[in-house]
């Protein structure tokens, strides 16, 4: 597949997930007239984006593959971390606006650096992936591309920033969007990546030359000074 083509499939499948992101929250909503939500529709388009114009082409096509050789606990655990994580704290959030009238009991300071989170944890993530192009969909060495350890960029601060980023990014979502349910179901999903950081770290410490000296020099898997 063409660096051209992975990108055109990478666009498709991003108005596809902004499509999706939409109906989790006006559906539930049952109004259009949300402006936080059309706000973070746009901030996803920004980022969709971004990620076209500064992402190894390499990388989009093997993460539009279907990728051979995955751990087979891993894609369970990564579909119900998106469910929890991002698909129905969008719904609650959306369920929130239709009973609550769109009278938030979350201040506007609070919102305001919700939305700056989200904003900040999604950059972290672009950011691993621009520098490391064996960020794969699913856990699995890829060895048919030379596998080994990335340690510059945001890989030097800990050692999963993919996750980390996300699990921010996602968690603050809600509380941006005026919804403390949301956030609540949003900290399950975040559970289920931190479980899933675990395991992956365990297969790359087994598997992958060169990770353990890294662990041990990287000593924080998400939150440096915490875990």
């Amino acid at each position: 597949m063409s660096g051209a083509t992975s990108m055109v499939r990478h666009i498709v499948s991003s108005v596809l997930f902004l499509a999706l992101f939409g109906a989790c929250l006006f559906v539930p909503a049952g109004t259009l007239d949300w402006p936080m939500a059309w706000v973070v529709l746009a901030t996803f388009g920004v980022l969709a984006g971004a990620a076209v114009a500064f992402l190894d082409p390499e990388l989009l096509r093997q993460r539009e593959a279907i990728e051979r050789g995955s751990k087979p606990w891993d894609p369970p655990l990564a579909m119900g971390g998106f469910v929890f994580l991002i698909a129905l704290p969008l719904v609650f959030s959306g369920w929130d606006v239709r009973y609550t009238g769109g009278v938030s009991p979350i201040g506007p300071i609070a919102r305001s650096v919700a939305f700056v989170l989200f904003v900040a944890g999604q950059a972290f993530g672009l950011w691993a992936m621009r520098v490391n192009r064996f960020f794969a969909k699913f856990v699995r060495i890829q060895h048919e591309r030379g596998h080994r350890v990335v340690t510059g960029g945001p890989y030097a601060i800990v050692r999963h920033p993919g996750y980390a980023g996300g699990i921010v990014s996602y968690v603050a979502l809600p509380v941006a969007l005026g919804s403390w349910r949301g956030a609540l179901v949003a900290c399950v999903g975040g559970v289920l990546f931190v479980v899933r950081t675990r395991l992956e770290d365990r297969v790359l410490q087994a598997e992958l030359d060169g990770y353990r000296d890294y662990a041990a020099r990287v000593r924080w898997r998400l939150v440096p000074g915490l875990w």
